[in-house]
């Protein structure tokens, strides 16, 4: 046969293409095409269901935020840092039955108390968080709160203002701590239950054991004890805490500061367990689920935001986040405008303006860059004290204050400790650099007294005017920057080393101090032991 045939022999078996391969092997590569061309446009279409379920997912669970509007929120800019009050309502309208016989029901305990507040300070710039407790107890003005004081702004204890309404909250915080709210956040009893729960419950280490009778808290057990979501709630809500001691059962006797203290570690405790689980979808999605339908936030603070803070801050450990308490010191039984309110605290300065302006991440003290002469000044003189307002208004004057009027007031505690700055709208800055130059139990609310002046001043017991001249170098250390001019109750003007003025410090209740050895904590941390 000759080459030529031999060619077209072979050609009628297969015929030989282009670069010299097979047919078939064409026909298997354009096979691989269709199917990877198939397999793209699956997974496209995949992408687009699972992109549009993501969005369906967003839009379900954001149908079950409860948005309440909330005024006087102070708006901020993308990527500038944000205040977000956290309030856990005590009220009982919104229990089961069978909370309602731990509880109480709603006829038994009316109205809502802010039970817990808290501002967590998130910067997005550092992927910082702060997180600042405020006693449910402190006491301070709260605007239009009632109207039994003529031409003097009331007082209460911080939490009646969620009574009214979470504006009031806000605003009070905003007014009387200087500290600017972005958002609001409210939970109730059930939603923490339901956390806790959906976790499988926590443990806590208990060096002793502890009970609340009020808070339904009993735990009999040392060592590291499980707590289901009901357990959980009575520890963080105990404020009235007896622990076993040689035998003997002793009270704690800190009420609402030692609650604090205790949150605060437990809220670390909460932490490391939800970021132990919160990879399983599962478990994600059940705590998602228990927490949004009985969440009450304002109206701008939506789903997506809450996801987008939550995805930038999820590399803040909450056991390290740090965490303080804004500083106060008790009075026990006190009287106001008539009114007996009980155990309350005042904030404490120069400690409470200090504590404010490193959570705010600012330079100085707030107030710090007005100039004391750039605003009028009134002092009035709160008290029984013969001459108490006209020796603060001459330290203040010699501090640079433009003092444009001093005179008496209506005597409204009994105690007269409390010293008030009212300051007109607007003026809050001015308000805050006369914070400044003050130490002892010094409060602050907005106010238009109807005098004229920007700021007054109604002046308490506890109360030091911090000398215009800076301490000398032969200063000690550990009072530089706290010697203060104090009125005396005799009216005589004295010099005292005392950071709060008249107050001893021992009184005061820091904003940070160790956990007593018989609270509980993580069980990771099982050092704790009772006193030799």
């Amino acid at each position: 046969m000759s080459d030529l045939e031999t060619a077209r022999s072979q050609n009628n078996h297969a015929r030989v293409p282009r670069k010299g391969k097979p047919v078939k092997h064409l026909k298997r590569k354009r096979r691989w095409r269709r199917r990877l061309i198939i397999t793209a446009v699956v997974l496209l279409i995949m992408s687009v269901l699972l992109a549009g379920g993501a969005f369906g997912y967003i839009a379900y669970r954001s149908s079950q935020v409860h948005h309440i509007h909330v005024n006087g929120l102070t708006q901020t800019q993308s990527g500038q840092p944000e205040n977000i009050l956290l309030v856990g309502n005590n009220s009982r309208c919104a229990l089961n039955g069978q909370q309602s016989v731990q509880f109480g029901s709603c006829a038994q305990v009316g109205g809502a108390r802010s039970d817990v507040t808290m501002v967590i300070h998130l910067n997005p710039a550092t992927h910082q968080a702060f997180l600042l407790s405020i006693p449910r107890d402190l006491f301070v003005p709260i605007a239009n709160f009632s109207s039994t004081a003529a031409g003097r702004l009331d007082h209460a204890k911080i939490d009646a203002s969620l009574n009214v309404s979470p504006d009031y909250l806000v605003q009070t915080v905003e007014q009387d701590l200087g500290i600017p709210i972005n958002h609001f956040v409210e939970l109730n009893f059930d939603t923490f239950q339901s956390v806790v729960q959906d976790l499988g419950g926590v443990h806590m280490y208990f060096p002793t054991e502890v009970k609340d009778s009020m808070a339904g808290l009993g735990v009999y057990s040392t060592g590291c004890v499980y707590l289901d979501g009901t357990q959980a709630l009575a520890l963080v809500r105990a404020r009235h805490l007896y622990y076993l001691q040689n035998g003997v059962w002793q009270y704690d006797g800190l009420g609402d500061i030692s609650r604090i203290r205790r949150d605060h570690e437990f809220l670390k405790v909460l932490g490391s367990a939800v970021r132990s689980q919160i990879t399983n979808p599962l478990t994600a999605n059940s705590i998602v689920g228990s927490v949004l339908p009985d969440l009450q936030v304002d109206q701008n603070f939506s789903f997506s935001e809450m996801a987008s803070l939550a995805w930038a801050f999820h590399n803040v450990s909450v056991s390290s986040m740090p965490s303080a308490t804004v500083p106060t010191v008790g009075e026990a039984s006190y009287t106001y405008n008539g009114a007996d309110f009980g155990d309350v605290v005042f904030p404490v300065q120069p400690a409470d303006q200090q504590l404010i302006g490193q959570f705010l991440g600012t330079s100085g003290l707030p107030g710090s860059n007005i100039s004391p002469g750039s605003f009028t000044l009134e002092v009035l003189n709160g008290t029984n004290t013969y001459n108490l307002g006209t020796t603060t208004s001459q330290a203040l004057t010699n501090d640079g204050f433009n003092v444009t009027g001093v005179g008496n007031t209506q005597v409204v505690s009994s105690q007269q400790v409390e010293t008030s700055i009212y300051y007109t709208p607007g003026h809050l800055a001015q308000a805050q650099r006369l914070m400044d130059s003050l130490s002892g139990t010094v409060i602050m609310g907005q106010k238009d007294l109807g005098n004229g002046a920007d700021v007054t001043l109604v002046v308490g017991t506890q109360l030091g005017v911090n000398p215009p001249s800076a301490p000398s170098p032969t200063t000690p250390a550990s009072t530089q920057g706290q010697t203060t001019t104090a009125p005396s109750t005799t009216g005589a003007t004295t010099t005292t080393t005392s950071p709060f003025g008249p107050i001893n410090p021992s009184q005061v209740f820091q904003s940070q101090v160790p956990l007593p050895w018989f609270d509980p904590r993580s069980c990771t941390d099982s050092s704790a032991a009772p006193p030799s």
